[in-house]
C-alpha cells in the first residue's frame, strides 16, 4: 500500500474517530462523570496521534499530543471536567478536523489564521496540565533499608508506584568474573532504588561456605519510568546465572490493561499480546512455554503458568484474553463488510438504471414479436434486473442516525452562544434512506434546528415565568410513511404567533385583507422569501433569509415541508422526502396520447370513475374523495376516454383521486432529472424513459395533494358564503 493510500485510510478512519470523540464529549454528564467515557475519549486522541505519526503528519501529532495530555490528566482526576473544558476540547476536535482537511487537499502547511488558532488552543490546554500541583513532602534522597522482605504489593500507598524486583544470583557468578553489585548500580541509572534488602538466608555455615561462591539475594524497590523489558535488560549478561522476578507497580496494572485494549487487531496469541503490552518479557514467555511443553500432564494454560510464576497479574491475563476474543470477533466481522468509494457506487446505480430501461425495451419488443419463449425470457430478465436494482439501491441506504447525531454539536454550540439551556432528543435513528438524500438534506435540517433554538425555545427566565422547565428540548424524529421518509423537527418553545404572521402577510400583500385562510397556509408563509416576524436580528436568524432556501432545497429533492404549531406549546416542522432519487416502482397511466408515472408507494387503489357531472369529488365507500382531473390540469387535447379511471393516492395523511384516461400497469421507473428550463413546472417531479423509447413524466403527488386541499377548502368556503347570503 502506498503512502497516499495509507493517508487516505487515515483520513477516513480518523474522521469517524473524531465524530465519536465529539459525540462522547457532548454526552458527558457534568454532574456524574463516566470514567469509561473519559477513557474512550482519551483512546480516540491516542489512536489519532499514533496513526498520524505513522503517516508522518507531525503537525497533527504535535497538537493531538497536547490534547492527549489534558485528557490523561482528566483520567487521573487531576483536572476537573466542566462546561468550559468540554467546549475547549470540542474546539480542539474542530481544529484537528481542519488539519486533516489540509492533508486531504495535499497542502504542505496551514494558513496563518489556522496556525494562530492552533497556538491559542495549545496555550489554553497547557493551563490545565502546566499548573503547579500539590506535591507530597519530599522523602530522604538516601536509600531506605527495609526491615522485612514484603513485595511492593504492600498496603502502604507510597509503594504503589514502585517496581519490585526479586533478585537471586547463582552460585557460579563470582567464578565467572561477574560482580553482582555492578548490576545493581547499573539498575540505578534507569531510575531510583528507593529500597533494598540483602537476603543472607542462603549462606551456609562457616564450615560449608565456599569463598568463591555467591549466596546473595536482594529484594529491591525501584522507581522508574522504564518498562519491564528495559529493567530485565539490566540483567541480560547474567540471565543464565540468576533468577529475576519483576513485579510492576500496582498502578501500572491498569496501564497494562489499557495498553492491551489499545493493541492493533493483528494477532490472537495470548503470549504475544502480553509481550507487546510490556507486562511479560520475551524471556519470561519463553520460559513459560518451555515449562508448558515439558509438562508430562495435560498442558496447563499459558496464562495460568505465567500467573503461577508471578510474571503477570491475573487481571492483566483476563484483559489479554478479552482482547484475544475481541480480535477474533473483529476478524469474523472483517469479512462481512467492505468500504466502497461513493463514486463507484453512484456509477453502479447509473448502470443499473440503464439496465432497467434496456430490460423494459426487451420486454416491449418481446410483446410485439408475440413469441412465447421470448416473452418468458424477457420476463425472467426483468425479474433478475429488479432484484439487482433492489440490491444496488440497498447498498446506498444509510441510517439517518449518523446525520441526527451531528446536531448534538449544533445544539450545544448555539445554545451556549444564546445563553439558553437546550437538549436534543433523537428518535428513529435506525430509519434508512438513500445516502444522496441524506447528503442534500443535512443543510436544510441544520437551518431548521438552529431556527428552533433561536426563535422557538425561549430564554430560561421566560420559560420559568410561563411555568415551563428552564431546560428546553429540540426533538428530531424520523419514520417511513407511504414510501417516503418523514423527518420532524420540533421544539417545546413559544410556538408561532398566528395573528402576527397573518398581519405581516397582509402588510406585505401576501394575503388579501378579510380573506379566510387556514392555519397550515398561514404557517407556510414563513417560507416566503424575505418573510420574518423576528423583533431582533441576530447572527443566526431574523433577516428573513433561509427558510425560503430550506423549502426550495427540499422541493428540489421531490420533497415537501409543512408546519404545525401551537402558541406557548411548541412548533413542529414536517419534512417529507422520497426514500431514493434514483429508481422507484411506478404505475403508468394514460392521458390522451401521453403517459405519466405515479409513484407506486402512494397509490392505495384504482377505481372506476363515478363522480356526478360538474363535481370535483366523489363518494368512496362513504367518504368524500376530492378529485383532480389531470386532463384539465395539463390541458390535454384529444377526445375523452369512454371509461375514465380514478387512481386513489395518499400523501401526508391526505387522500385524493387522480382522474385519468387509462391504467397501463406497473413499471420500474428510472428517474431522470428535468432540465433547468422546466424547473418551474408544477406537479411534475421528473421524467423517465419507457421501453418504447418514449418519455413519461413523473407526477409530483405532494404538490397535487396540496393543490387538491386548497381547492376543496375554497370550494367549501364559497359554499358557506353562498348559503349565508341566501
Amino acid at each position: 500500500m502506498s503512502l497516499d493510500q495509507v493517508r487516505q485510510t487515515f483520513l477516513v478512519e480518523s474522521g469517524e474517530l473524531l465524530a465519536d470523540m465529539e459525540a462522547a464529549l457532548l454526552a458527558i454528564d457534568l454532574n456524574a462523570i463516566d470514567v469509561d467515557a473519559v477513557n474512550a475519549i482519551f483512546r480516540v486522541a491516542h489512536t489519532i496521534k499514533g496513526s498520524a505519526g505513522m503517516c508522518g503528519l507531525d503537525q497533527i501529532v504535535a497538537f493531538t499530543h497536547v490534547v492527549e495530555s489534558v485528557l490523561d490528566a482528566m483520567r487521573d482526576g487531576k483536572v476537573t471536567i466542566d462546561a468550559e473544558l468540554v467546549a475547549l476540547l470540542l474546539a480542539c476536535c474542530d481544529h484537528i478536523g481542519v488539519l486533516m482537511d489540509a492533508v486531504a487537499q495535499d497542502q504542505s502547511g496551514t494558513d496563518q489564521a489556522t496556525e494562530l488558532l492552533g497556538s491559542s488552543l495549545v496555550e489554553r490546554l497547557r493551563e490545565y496540565f502546566d499548573a503547579p500541583a500539590t506535591q507530597p513532602p519530599a522523602e530522604s534522597a538516601g536509600v531506605t533499608i527495609w526491615e522485612d522482605t514484603e513485595p511492593v504489593a504492600s498496603s502502604d500507598a507510597r509503594d504503589n508506584d514502585r517496581w519490585h524486583i526479586s533478585l537471586r544470583f547463582g552460585r557460579e557468578v563470582l567464578r565467572h568474573g561477574l560482580d553482582p553489585l555492578s548490576f545493581i548500580r547499573y539498575l540505578g541509572t534507569l531510575g531510583t532504588i528507593s529500597g533494598i534488602v540483602t537476603l543472607p538466608d542462603a549462606i551456609p555455615s562457616a564450615a560449608e561456605m565456599d569463598p568463591e561462591a555467591c549466596y546473595l539475594g536482594f529484594e529491591i524497590a525501584f522507581e522508574s519510568a522504564a518498562d519491564k523489558s528495559a529493567i530485565e535488560g539490566v540483567f541480560e549478561l547474567v540471565s543464565d546465572e540468576c533468577s529475576v522476578r519483576i513485579l510492576p507497580p500496582n498502578s501500572r496494572i491498569s496501564e497494562y490493561i489499557y495498553l492491551i485494549q489499545e493493541l492493533p487487531e493483528e494477532t490472537t496469541r495470548l503470549g504475544e499480546i502480553l509481550v507487546r503490552c510490556g507486562t511479560v518479557t520475551a524471556h519470561e514467555l519463553e520460559a513459560a512455554l518451555a515449562s508448558q511443553q515439558a509438562s508430562p500432564a495435560p498442558a496447563q494454560p499459558l496464562g495460568a503458568i505465567l500467573i503461577e510464576r508471578g510474571a503477570v497479574q491475573p487481571a492483566v491475563v483476563e484483559a489479554a484474553l478479552a482482547k484475544q476474543r475481541q480480535i477474533k470477533d473483529a476478524k469474523l466481522q472483517e469479512g462481512r463488510s467492505i468500504r466502497v468509494d461513493a463514486e463507484k457506487l453512484d456509477a453502479l446505480i447509473n448502470l443499473v438504471g440503464e439496465l432497467t430501461i434496456a430490460a423494459a425495451t426487451s420486454h416491449a419488443l418481446a410483446g410485439r414479436a408475440r413469441s412465447v419463449e421470448l416473452q418468458e425470457s424477457a420476463a425472467t430478465l426483468s425479474g433478475l434486473v429488479e432484484q439487482v436494482r433492489d440490491s444496488a439501491l440497498q447498498l446506498r441506504m444509510v441510517k439517518i442516525g449518523a446525520t441526527f447525531n451531528r446536531f448534538q454539536r449544533v445544539v450545544h454550540d448555539v445554545s451556549r452562544e444564546l445563553g439558553k439551556s437546550i437538549g436534543l432528543v433523537v428518535n428513529g435513528e435506525e430509519t434508512e434512506l438513500d445516502k444522496t438524500v441524506v447528503e442534500r438534506i443535512t443543510d436544510p435540517l441544520t437551518h431548521l434546528v438552529r431556527n428552533a433554538i433561536d426563535h422557538g425555545i425561549e430564554s430560561p427566565d421566560l420559560r420559568m415565568a410561563r411555568g415551563k422547565p428552564a431546560h428546553g428540548t429540540v426533538t428530531l424524529n424520523a419514520y417511513h410513511d407511504s414510501g417516503s421518509i418523514v423527518i420532524e423537527v420540533s421544539d417545546d418553545g413559544g410556538g408561532l404567533r398566528r395573528d402576527k404572521i397573518l398581519a405581516k402577510a397582509i402588510e406585505r400583500g401576501l394575503v388579501e385583507p378579510g380573506r379566510l385562510v387556514d392555519d397550515g397556509e398561514i404557517y407556510g408563509l414563513v417560507f416566503e422569501p424575505g418573510f420574518s416576524t423576528a423583533d431582533n436580528v441576530t447572527n443566526l436568524s431574523g433577516r428573513g433569509v433561509g427558510m425560503d432556501v430550506v423549502k426550495r432545497n427540499i422541493v428540489a429533492l421531490r420533497g415537501s415541508v409543512s408546519i404545525q404549531s401551537e402558541e406557548s406549546v411548541g412548533t413542529k416542522v414536517i419534512v417529507r422526502m422520497p426514500l431514493t432519487l434514483a429508481i422507484i416502482d411506478g404505475f403508468l397511466v394514460g392521458l390522451g396520447g401521453a403517459v405519466f408515472v405515479v409513484p407506486l408507494d402512494v397509490i392505495e387503489e384504482c377505481v372506476e370513475f363515478s363522480a356526478a357531472p360538474g363535481h370535483d369529488y366523489t363518494d368512496l365507500r362513504g367518504r368524500v374523495l376530492p378529485l383532480i382531473r389531470l386532463r384539465e390540469l395539463f390541458r390535454t387535447q384529444g377526445p375523452v376516454a369512454v371509461r375514465e379511471n380514478i387512481v386513489v393516492v395518499k400523501h401526508g395523511g391526505h387522500t385524493v383521486g387522480l382522474v385519468v384516461d387509462s391504467l397501463l400497469g406497473e413499471f420500474q421507473t428510472v428517474i431522470k432529472p428535468m432540465s433547468k428550463m422546466f424547473n418551474q413546472v408544477k406537479c411534475i417531479s421528473g421524467s423517465s424513459i419507457l421501453g418504447t423509447g418514449e418519455v413519461a413524466l413523473i407526477l409530483d403527488v405532494a404538490t397535487l395533494v396540496q393543490q387538491a386541499g386548497h381547492t376543496a377548502l375554497h370550494a367549501a368556503r364559497s359554499s358557506e358564503t353562498r348559503a349565508a347570503v341566501g
